[in-house]
């Protein structure tokens, strides 16, 4: 009950903060703009107020109908609103930008109006090239990973990590069989699958299943839980845990081959926004045989535990690489291990930047990827 009331919680509060900033954001960029020389000569302040009325109800619309329902007409109003807000965020940095520069109009008066203008024509040029960016196929991220113990029949194994897929409303079939596809084209002797699998607010969809059923491997099709499992009315994790072809780790460990164990933990970020502590990574490695460990975790938390208890190997997402430059300056904070190989100690952590996109259906400069790590005997 306690957990139940803290999704609903949070759904709540994040819904209300994101309206909120987002409003303001409207606000902001239109005021600017009604002060853009071209924009000023030919459409009234009145005008430009129920434009920018207009793009804010076409987010709320977005947001709670589209994002809330399920059917073509709610992926269209969805994806038009969410790629709205992405653009938005956009030109709001690019108008900022040119504020701070000129003094909010104070240094150079006479041409700041017109600079606002150019901030303008950039974020909407940027806007562009990150829809361009966000329908492109995610690709191959090659690691070779040196792991010292590691059993002999084991090296040159292949792993395969999709993260973040966010299948649902704006992601669709054809685009989840063209991955898994891809996934399969790369022949793996292990594909995991680290969190935020499906996306919407109810149970994944009959057909995404069964794509995501066409996964196959020598040492199986292993998950674990992200945030995203946990969010809407209905979990998704019943569905996951039910489903045939692909086996989820919760707090628990499963040894592969001997030498060779493979853990699973549930997502940290949702126990530590609901409050919920302790070590988890350590009760989840408890009573493991000896050899190499690998780790499954959505968000890379806890990675200090995950070294100092002997994990080889690390494997994260979450984090979207910030999907959207320049925000990933923000998700940074929260996550400095963002993206990329990472040494802690003898461990080697690998955060992905995600499969697929969660909101907008854009990247700008942050493309997205599927792991494809190579175990090697060797030192780590």
């Amino acid at each position: 009950m306690r957990y139940t009331n803290y999704k609903e919680n949070f759904m709540r509060i994040f819904g209300t903060i994101l309206l909120t900033i987002i409003t303001l954001m409207h606000l902001y960029v239109f005021w600017r703009a009604g002060s853009v020389p071209l924009i000023k000569h030919h459409i009234t302040t009145k005008g430009l107020a129920i434009i920018g009325l207009i793009f804010w109800f076409m987010f709320l619309i977005g947001r709670i109908y589209g994002h809330g329902a399920t059917g073509t007409s709610a992926a269209i109003l969805e994806l038009i609103g969410m790629n709205w807000m992405a653009s938005l965020f956009l030109i709001f940095v690019c108008i900022l930008t040119a504020d701070i520069l000129t003094g909010f109009g104070l240094i150079l008066p006479r041409i700041t109006p017109s600079l606002r203008g150019g901030a303008i024509l950039a974020g909407v040029t940027l806007s562009m090239i990150a829809m361009i960016q966000g329908m492109r196929p995610p690709v191959i991220q090659n690691y070779d990973v040196n792991i010292s113990g590691l059993p002999p029949e084991m090296d040159g194994k292949v792993i395969v990590a999709l993260s973040d897929l966010h299948a649902g409303s704006v992601i669709g079939e054809k685009w989840l069989a063209d991955r898994v596809a891809q996934v399969q084209a790369e022949k793996p002797d292990l594909i995991v699958l680290l969190g935020d699998i499906f996306e919407a607010h109810g149970a994944p969809l009959e057909g995404l299943l069964i794509i995501m059923h066409r996964l196959s491997a020598p040492l199986g099709v292993w998950a674990v839980f992200g945030n995203h499992e946990s969010y809407g009315h209905i979990s998704k994790r019943d569905s996951m845990i039910e489903a045939d072809g692909f086996k989820v780790l919760v707090d628990s460990w499963v040894e592969l081959n001997p030498g060779l164990v493979l853990a699973g933990v549930d997502d940290m970020t949702v126990r530590k926004w609901s409050g919920r502590e302790g070590d988890f990574v350590k009760a989840t490695l408890a009573g493991r045989p000896p050899g190499t460990t690998i780790l499954l975790s959505h968000s890379p938390l806890d990675i200090d535990k995950a070294a100092q208890a002997g994990v080889d190997l690390m494997l994260c997402g979450h984090t979207h690489g910030g999907q959207v430059w320049p925000f990933g300056y923000l998700v940074k904070r929260m996550y400095p291990l963002f993206e990329g190989l990472y040494k802690i100690g003898k461990m080697t952590l690998i955060v992905s930047r995600g499969t697929g996109t969660w909101g907008p259906r854009m990247r700008l400069w942050r493309p997205g990827e599927i792991l494809k790590v190579t175990l090697c005997c060797g030192e780590n």
